[in-house]
């Protein structure tokens, strides 16, 4: 099971994820903004929030998503 070692929160809602195979991916959150309880991610301040937790990353008690999914959806940086 792969794990997010690193985040960082990029402009335009996008994130960079390091996970823990040292491979870098930026995984665009904008197609999840108008999506049940990832509305809330609209918020600037919230969705700078990110944490891992667990290997994977959440926005507080909430709002969580999947290492495995992140790797498989977001474009690896060259």
């Amino acid at each position: 099971m792969i794990k997010i070692v690193n985040v960082e929160v990029l402009e335009n809602y996008e994130l960079l994820l390091t996970f823990d195979n040292n491979v870098k991916k930026i995984k665009d959150m904008k197609p999840y903004l108008d999506k049940g309880i990832f509305k809330k991610l609209k918020d600037k301040d919230l969705f700078s929030k990110v944490k891992i937790s667990f290997g994977t990353i959440s926005w507080g008690n909430d709002i969580d998503m999947c290492a495995d999914s992140l790797y498989e959806t977001s474009e690896e940086v060259k």
